[in-house]
């Protein structure tokens, strides 16, 4: 059945050790569809509006996102191990590249730009965003309450720069068919160029699928585990 519409004005947020009405503590939610708010909101609601489930937290959201980051550490490995490129010259032998090939091949040549730019989008920000969601899940199971504002502002520079860490399988792409073109060889990508893939796709899911007011659930009464079950 529908939930009650209401419309409920914003306020600053209070200082530290003042006692905050939260949506949640008011037994509102916001449709995550069409952001219409409701109140008197019970188990399996649905929004009056376009018809969605009404939540108070995203449901399963500690499990699925565990799953998906334990995927993509999984995942991880082969992609950094696996060539993401495989050269076949017309007069020469077949060669394959891994992303840290790549990049030692790109700094020796001269190319230091290029090399740090690849090292950080295709090695560094995957192995930052699964340490920072791995961080945040431990966290929320500890019920912590340590350094909120922080793991919130980590979060949001995870979801934001998600999109990025897709450069080594655009720059492969780009390469397999500027040399096609030109004629000078063929290329291929290899079975890295993938499980690369599938690393960014988990994490960007994972990011999705987390909802971070859990760890602001904390500083109330310890509702955190009854939110994540609804």
């Amino acid at each position: 059945m529908p939930a009650n519409r209401t419309v409920q004005p914003a306020s600053q947020p209070p200082e530290s050790g003042v006692s905050v009405k939260t949506a949640a503590k008011l037994g509102m939610v916001s449709c995550p569809h069409c952001a219409t708010l409701w109140e008197d909101v019970k188990a399996h609601d649905r929004c009056g509006r376009c018809g969605a489930g009404l939540h108070l937290r995203k449901p399963d959201s500690l499990r699925r996102t565990w799953a998906l980051v334990i995927a993509a550490y999984i995942m991880y490995v082969p992609a950094n191990i696996l060539p993401v490129m495989i050269t076949v010259p017309f007069l020469g032998k077949e060669q394959q590249d891994t992303i840290m090939s790549g990049i030692i091949y790109f700094w020796n040549s001269g190319s230091w730009g290029l090399a740090l730019i690849v090292f950080t989008a295709s090695f560094l920000v995957p192995l930052f965003k699964l340490a920072v969601l791995t961080q945040l899940l431990i966290a929320v199971q500890d019920h912590s309450k340590r350094h909120l504002l922080l793991r919130a502002k980590l979060y949001r520079v995870i979801a934001v720069i998600g999109r990025w860490s897709m450069l080594d399988v655009f720059v492969v792409t780009l390469m397999t068919g500027l040399i096609q073109i030109k004629g000078f060889a063929t290329v291929h990508p290899g079975e890295g160029i993938a499980a690369f893939a599938a690393v960014v796709v988990l994490t960007m899911l994972a990011s999705i699928s987390f909802d971070p007011r859990l760890m602001w659930d904390v500083t109330e009464h310890d509702p955190g585990r009854s939110h994540e079950s609804r």
